[in-house]
Formats: C-alpha cells, structure tokens, sequence
C-alpha cells in the first residue's frame, strides 16, 4: 500500500442529501483491489492513477479527529462511495475502525458501503454509533451466482460471504441492505437472479434493496469493462456495442419487467427499495428520541 498527501478527509456538510440521506462524506482510501470490471471509479473525472494500487491519506485518524472536532453540525458520515473501506490492506492497518473509533466518539452517524466481509469485524463499534446516531450498512451484491461473481468482481468475497455478512449485521441489530447495482445487461438483467438476490436478502435478514437495471460507462471505464468483456464474454461485449454504442447510460433492455416483479417480490417479503423510505426507517427512531427529548 502506498501512502499520500491530502488536505482533508471529510467533507463539507451537505443538508438533505438525496443519496442515503448523508452530511458529510469520508474517503480514507483511494484506489482498490477489488477488480470489479464496471467499476465507475476507474473514470478520468475522479483522478484516481494506478487505480488498482490502495493508497491512505497519511495521518489519516489525526486528520479525522482533528476534522470531528472542528464540525458546528452532528450528522451521518457516508463512506465508500469511491474506495471500499473495507479493502485487504485494512485488516492490518485498521484505519476504518480507528475512523469508527472516533466518530462514536464525538456523536456522528455512520452509513458505509462495501463488497467486504470484513465489515463484521466492526460490529461492535456499529453497535456503539447505533445508541447514539443512525446507522446503515449497504452491501453490494449484484448477482447471486458465485461463479459469475467470481468473473465480474474477481478479487472481492463472493456473494455468498457477503450474504452472511448481511445476516450478521442484522442479527446484530444493524441497519442492513443490499445496493443491487450495477444489475449489467445481458449477464444479470434476469428473473432468476433478481428473484433470488430478494429471497436471499429476505432470508438473511436485509431491510432494504436499492437497484440499478443497467449500467453507466464513461471515459477509460468504458475502455476497461469493454476489454474485460471481450475476454470472458465475447459475445456479450458485441451485444453492448450493438445496443448501446458510446452510450453514457447502459440501461437494461428488461428493465421496466425486472422492475415490476423486483417491487412486487420486495413488497410481499417487507423489503423496502426507495430511497425515501430507506432513509427515514434508519433514521426515524433518532428522530423521535430527539423530538421527545424537547417535549
């Protein structure tokens, strides 16, 4: 792992943001090793070089404390947008769970996005940020197929960990759902794997699925899922040159069908999937303490 300069780790706050409801948003890593062929991050508009290689912002946990401390408004902190924090090299240098330490610690909520098991390790502080502020767990899983998993996010733990993951978040206690996204046309954009992502999520204790029926490409991420594609699925790479040429949006010739049985199969198991609702069932109880507390 290589370490970099920044001037900052958090951001500013951001009031009713309309992506899990998050104020500020925290980037300890850049790059990652997951070497999933769609990932969105490899794009030029991020500045990220030697994407493949994990970097940390050096005096990553000074910089958080000294950060937190300096914030006139509490909120939720959402972190892996861009880098999992939760890549291999965090199981030796534990900057993510030192980052917990601390925002249990000055009264922030936390909403964290991974592909890693390793989330797990971790519980005990979720549960500590979970008596004060909200707390919400996405895992993402795109497909329920170990084997396919295996193709398209070679260097992650395979759908299956990850669904026991989510079993042991929520046995918890823990806000826990799945991001369903990518859904990548021609490979996932199917009744059976959608159908058995929801049983899945359902079984194992997920509140909430949020989707995406297709895929966005742009810059040298297209150039890479593209070259990725014509070497396991020659053919499927034809059918998105075919489809979509240099479209921006790759949006699933099923989507409007997936959809409806998706939001049909969620709603017979209680399974929330708008953004909405998601985000006031994880916030809601704070929201009522906090209320009775000025009454």
């Amino acid at each position: 792992m290589e370490w970099i300069k920044a001037k900052s780790i958090l951001s500013g706050y951001v009031e009713g943001n309309s992506w899990f409801g998050t104020n500020y948003n925290m980037n300890i890593y850049r790059g990652c090793s997951h070497g999933c062929i769609y990932c969105d991050s490899r794009s030029d508009c991020y500045h990220v070089e030697n994407f493949d290689v994990v970097s940390a912002k050096a005096n990553a946990l000074m910089m958080i404390e000294r950060e937190l401390q300096s914030k006139r408004k509490k909120g939720v902190i959402g972190t892996g947008a861009m880098s999992d924090p939760y890549n291999p090299q965090e199981k030796l240098f534990e900057l993510t769970r030192g980052a917990l330490t601390r925002i249990n610690r000055y009264g922030f909520g936390i909403a964290v996005a991974t592909k890693s098991h390793l989330i797990t390790r971790d519980i005990d502080l979720y549960q500590q940020i979970a008596h004060h502020s909200p707390v919400l767990a996405k895992v993402t899983i795109t497909t329920a197929d170990d084997a396919l998993c295996a193709k398209l996010e070679p260097n992650v733990a395979r759908s299956s960990v990850r669904f026991d993951a989510i079993k042991k978040l929520s046995d918890a206690g823990i806000f826990t759902g799945i991001l369903m996204m990518p859904v990548l046309p021609f490979l996932e954009d199917n009744t059976e794997n959608i159908r058995a992502i929801v049983d899945l999520a359902h079984q194992n204790g997920a509140k909430f699925i949020y989707p995406a029926f297709g895929v966005t490409l742009r810059q040298n991420q297209r150039v890479w899922f593209l070259n990725k594609l014509g070497e396991q699925f020659p053919e499927v790479k034809q059918q998105y040159l075919d489809t979509f040429g240099n479209a921006y949006e790759c949006r699933s010739p099923n989507a409007k069908g997936l959809w409806r049985q998706f939001k049909h199969d969620c709603e017979e198991r209680g399974i929330l999937y708008r953004m909405a609702d998601i985000v006031h069932a994880y916030k809601a109880p704070y929201t009522v303490e906090q209320l009775s507390f000025f009454d």
